[in-house]
């Protein structure tokens, strides 16, 4: 959720440090930035010959560069182990012989929840790598650099919430295709969107790769493929856009949103200190700007509430969920959306004013009872610290 601020300040701190001020020597920002800069530099091997000097001052300067050549050794190959740990994590659960899955993921961000959400209700078992949304070093292997990605097996990666999800779910049904091969049905595209900025969109990301029979078991009912891809869709276009103006509406607002966001995710203590009350005055700035952009009410409530309302028509009276006895994936992605605002104004304010409490509920206990597990074991995940 702050995800995009936390990006912008970190360029604005970055920018700082290098400043002629702060690079000034002999300062202690000075040494941080140095640390830095030489701390992302690759070391590399020479196939110069070795030239041994001779006698009392050669010995002691051999001695010299033996000790030094070992330390330096030491750090490269602590160096290569951690960031093989970061590429590879060798901490993931088997999943009785399906998937091994690594969760890469800021906790209050609406695209992960939705992530969590399905693998939750799936009984599958995950690890979570909670990402530093500043420096994200967790995912510094990575050339996609947000969040969520999805590891599986610790060679395929999944990104976008929405593949992800697609994914996931034709490879629990189809088992004929590796997921190498289910990711080729989902291939990537690069564009500019309307504000000059290059954008990464997925094709299919919608779609489950299914044979006729499969997706006829799947979507027995005419309309229910279409009506699940539609709102899916309307949750990553309109709902998510809803939840910043919502959550950082006032600055008191702002600043119990950024103490939550503080509280789970991973900060140090200055990043905590500076995200919670920089962040919160920008980030209640940068919501008054998407407000606009999305052409919201006065009272972003109004917007929360009519979407909320809107999907819970959606589902009509008829049924428990618009998956019918069962959540589908536009349920699971509602949800997880919504759940990020838990324990903040806006999600209480929402439940009292609307009728989506009943729903909410219900696919909340779907998730946690993995009501939508198949022949897995009983399902973990567990954060790791890279």
């Amino acid at each position: 959720m702050a995800a995009a601020c936390c990006r912008a300040l970190a360029k604005v701190g970055w920018s700082v440090l290098d400043s002629p001020v702060v690079r000034r020597p002999g300062s202690l920002t000075n040494l941080l930035y140095n640390i830095n800069t030489r701390g992302s530099r690759r070391f590399y091997r020479t196939s110069s010959p070795l030239v041994r000097p001779q006698g009392p001052r050669g010995r002691a300067l051999g001695c010299a560069l033996l000790l030094g050549g070992g330390l330096g050794f030491y750090q490269v190959l602590k160096t290569s182990v951690q960031q093989h740990q970061a590429e590879e994590p060798s901490d993931t659960k088997d999943t009785g012989g399906v998937l091994k899955l690594t969760l890469y993921q800021y906790k209050t961000c609406p695209f992960c929840s939705k992530v969590r959400a399905f693998l939750d209700y799936h009984g599958l078992p995950y690890d979570v790598v909670e990402v530093n949304p500043v420096m994200r070093k967790e995912i510094k292997w990575s050339s996609y650099r947000k969040v969520p990605i999805l590891m599986v097996d610790g060679e395929v990666q999944l990104n976008d919430s929405s593949v992800i999800i697609s994914s996931i779910k034709t490879f629990l049904i189809n088992k004929e295709k590796s997921m190498s091969e289910i990711l080729c049905c989902y291939p990537e595209m690069k564009a500019v969107n309307d504000r000059g900025k290059e954008v990464t969109e997925y094709t299919n990301k919608y779609w489950l790769m299914l044979s006729e029979a499969q997706t006829a078991v799947i979507y027995p009912q005419k309309g229910l493929q279409k009506e699940e891809m539609k709102w899916r869709q309307w949750a990553d276009d309109w709902l998510v856009h809803l939840i910043s103006p919502n959550v950082y509406r006032t600055t008191d607002e702002a600043l119990a949103s950024f103490d939550y966001i503080v509280r789970e995710g991973k900060f140090g203590t200055f990043e905590g200190f500076f995200a919670k009350y920089v962040g919160a005055a920008a980030m209640f700035v940068i919501s008054k700007r998407l407000k606009s952009r999305h052409n919201l009410q006065d009272d972003v409530r109004q917007d929360l509430y009519k979407a909320v309302n809107d999907w819970i028509a959606a589902i009509g009276k008829k049924r428990k969920f618009m998956g019918g006895d069962q959540p589908n994936l536009a349920d699971l992605a509602v949800f997880g959306v919504l759940r990020v605002m838990e324990g903040l104004q806006a999600f209480d304010d929402m439940m009292e004013n609307t009728k989506v409490k009943h729903w909410y509920k219900r696919v909340e206990g779907a998730a946690l009872r993995h009501e939508g597990l198949t022949g897995s074991p009983s399902p973990t995940h567990k954060d790791t610290e890279l």
